[in-house]
């Protein structure tokens, strides 16, 4: 067992930090506060390699895998820039695309999705299904060589940055008249697929939309993969790889957190001009946060080690508990960060209210915690499922 980093991955995260404090808290709060978009931080990161770090070398790519996806995200995130479309894009799209598209969908996508000068997101969520896709509503019916596409998404992330979309549908077997998953790649200004922004109660440059598809008339080659047996392998394809990516940001914005406000009580002085550091009532709280992104670390660190080893069962159940501690250590992190600072961490100054709405979505997206919990308990402790 090593917990070291290679010496490429320790100059990985090395770069990556230094790319994100070139920018810092500040931009990413412009940036959303303006309703833009982080553009020049994501151009800058594709020339520099770092959004396909786990994209095969023959498409551009850096040819390693979602241990290094993890550092890229962890470290913007500890930044101040969590970008979540390093989640969406190459953490999902890229690796469905990767492992089960065909020849000319790798050739077509990946080296844009490599370089950054092409975003590709993902639509699952619809609004009755919730976290149920077994009961997805999203149906692609053929039409001669054709695809049609009918139904609603929701919660669907950076629609209006990317050039395509990635609907996950239903599609009737015609040997048993079942329906089955089935992913499409589909251009965001197809006739026929409308969006609609959500308005949220979370500070990100990266808007949510409704997506509305009705009878969208895509070619054969939009479908994923060689045949609709793709279909099931590609979904679950995009789902460790989602998890362990969401719990690195989630354990970078704890560490932002954490590190900004013991950068502050170290050097407030209150009570007899001590710093408010020393009164373990203010180092405690910051002391267990800390202690709770570290051990969230860990996990994360293991899931992906297994992701990138092949052992996708082991990987999933420590991807979900990764994504659980991350999710929790994040939003534990800010809010204690928060009370440290006083009134101060109420403040778009100090930086740490900022991040209160994304962590606390950072519990239910992409997968809440009850579900994690409910997946641990069947899977890992042999109960019976519950839902």
């Amino acid at each position: 067992m090593n917990f070291d980093l290679t010496p490429e991955q320790d100059q990985l995260r090395d770069a990556v930090r230094a790319l994100g404090r070139k920018y810092g808290h500040g931009y990413f709060v412009e940036k959303a506060r303006a309703g833009a978009h982080t553009t020049e931080l994501w151009q800058e990161a594709g020339r520099l390699g770092y959004l396909g770090v786990n994209i095969p070398t023959e498409y551009g790519g850096g040819g390693s895998g979602i241990t290094e996806l993890a550092i890229v995200c962890e470290e913007l995130a500890a930044a101040g820039c969590p970008l979540l479309l390093l989640v969406v894009s190459p953490a999902i799209a890229a690796t469905v695309i990767n492992k089960h598209g065909t020849d000319e969908q790798r050739k077509r996508h990946l080296p844009g999705l490599a370089d950054g000068s092409q975003k590709i997101v993902f639509a699952i969520t619809e609004p009755e299904a919730g976290s149920n896709f077994h009961r997805l509503g999203t149906v692609a019916r053929r039409d001669g060589d054709d695809w049609l596409l009918t139904g609603r998404k929701c919660y669907i992330s950076g629609v209006d940055e990317a050039g395509h979309v990635l609907v996950v549908a239903r599609t009737e077997d015609s040997s048993t008249g079942k329906l089955k998953p089935a992913l499409f790649i589909v251009p965001t200004d197809a006739p026929g697929l409308e969006r609609s922004k959500l308005d949220m109660e979370i500070l990100s440059p990266e808007n949510q939309f409704l997506l509305y598809l009705d009878d969208v008339r895509l070619p054969a080659d939009a479908l994923v993969g060689e045949s609709l047996d793709a279909g099931l392998p590609a979904l679950f394809a995009g789902l460790n790889p989602e998890r362990i990516t969401v719990a690195a940001m989630g354990a970078g914005t704890g560490r932002y957190a954490v590190e900004r406000a013991s950068e502050y009580t170290a050097t407030r002085k209150v009570w007899g001009g001590r710093s408010i550091g020393t009164h373990q009532g203010v180092a405690h709280p910051l002391a267990h946060a800390a202690v709770q992104v570290e051990l969230a670390r860990l996990m994360i660190h293991k899931a992906a080690t297994l992701y990138d080893a092949g052992r996708d069962l082991e990987a999933g159940v420590a991807g979900n508990m990764a994504k659980y501690a991350a999710g929790e250590a994040a939003a534990l992190a800010v809010d204690t960060a928060v009370q440290a600072l006083g009134g101060a961490g109420m403040t778009t100054e100090y930086g740490v209210a900022t991040l209160l709405g994304a962590v606390r979505a950072g519990r239910i997206a992409p997968v809440s915690r009850e579900m994690i919990l409910n997946f641990v308990a069947q899977h890992v402790l042999g109960q019976d499922k519950s839902y």
